[in-house]
């Protein structure tokens, strides 16, 4: 009987590679501000973490005017 060989795909670990993702920035927030971004995401039909994205995005274009 003729030997067998395997071939096994090693699975490599992480994410995908040439995959770009944004930096993650952990921040914290009092209750009362959470409360008022979750509403300003239900008012906008968006997630919480694309409101934060949102909020900072029109945050820092209504300062460089």
């Amino acid at each position: 009987m003729a030997k067998q060989t395997k071939n096994v795909h090693k699975k490599s670990r992480g994410r995908p590679a040439g995959v770009r993702y944004g930096e993650t920035i952990p921040a914290r927030f009092e209750p009362e501000m959470i409360a008022e971004i979750e509403a300003w995401a239900d008012r906008n039909d968006v997630s919480r973490s694309e409101a934060i994205r949102r909020l900072v995005e029109i945050g820092l274009k209504s300062k460089s005017k």
